[in-house]
């Protein structure tokens, strides 16, 4: 009977052990944090503004601004007209007051976003897929490809450590489905649109944005503490599609 006993302990251990090793294994195959989809960095009510700034804004020619334009600590915005705001204008109020706030809150949430793919400086010539990418000061000349792999919910964000320039004529173009509303530029210095470029999401920079004549701007332009230059430019706001539902349920899987 004892060795009967023994038997059993040694067959039951066998099989804790076998059932160990199954989960195991089936930890080893479910995907983890790293390869969920990034969520869109929630703007709140930033959102509602095609350009902030900390200090001033400034414009020449005949900019307009599909959205609120806002200053806030500084009360300062000139050049309108001749440029045109469809908006409301909010300088040094409690609505500006907000916005920044919340433009604080999403700058830092861009920053923090892991895990991240490094990239070199130059982003002219690449095709990327949604994802946060991490590079030093960036640049554009010619042409950047987001591809969203057929999801129009995708989310791009560009953690720059440095300064973010366009060269003159560059642009941003979407494939597959993808729309500007979730491509998000945090830039820890400042950023310049080159003259007629296009670009497209949402400029988060800590210091000051220029746009240098004729460029465009499909997205929100907005600086935490310093300066918006403006110069004969169109800011139009990104159309926003709506993420598909989940299913209630996975195909095969039965009621709970």
């Amino acid at each position: 009977m004892t060795l009967h006993h023994r038997s059993y302990r040694w067959r039951a251990g066998v099989g804790s052990l076998a059932g160990a090793a199954a989960v195991g294994l089936l930890l080893l195959l479910i995907p983890g944090p790293a390869d969920a989809a990034e969520s869109p960095v929630e703007l709140n009510t930033a959102a509602d503004f095609s350009v902030l700034a900390g200090s001033t804004v400034t414009n020449t020619g005949a900019t307009t601004l599909a959205q609120n334009l806002g200053v806030h600590p500084g009360a300062a915005a000139s050049g309108f007209p001749p440029g045109t705001v469809a908006g409301e204008t909010h300088l040094a109020d409690g609505v500006a007051l907000q916005a920044k706030s919340d433009l604080t809150a999403a700058y830092t949430d861009a920053a923090g976003r892991t895990p991240f793919t490094s990239l070199a400086s130059e982003l002219g010539g690449s095709t990327l897929i949604p994802g946060a990418y991490r590079l030093g000061a960036a640049q554009l000349t010619g042409q950047l490809t987001l591809d969203s792999q057929n999801d129009p919910a995708a989310v791009f964000i560009f953690q720059i450590s440095s300064t973010l320039i366009t060269a003159s004529n560059s642009n941003v173009v979407f494939i597959n489905g993808a729309s500007p509303c979730n491509v998000y530029w945090q830039v820890t210095s400042s950023a310049t649109l080159g003259t007629n470029s296009d670009f497209v999401g949402n400029i988060m920079a800590l210091a000051s944005i220029t746009m240098n004549t004729g460029a465009d701007l499909v997205g929100r332009a907005l600086a935490r503490n310093g300066a918006v230059t403006l110069d004969d430019n169109d800011i139009t706001t990104p159309f926003c599609a709506a993420a598909a539902s989940p299913p209630a349920s996975l195909p095969g899987s039965l009621p709970g």
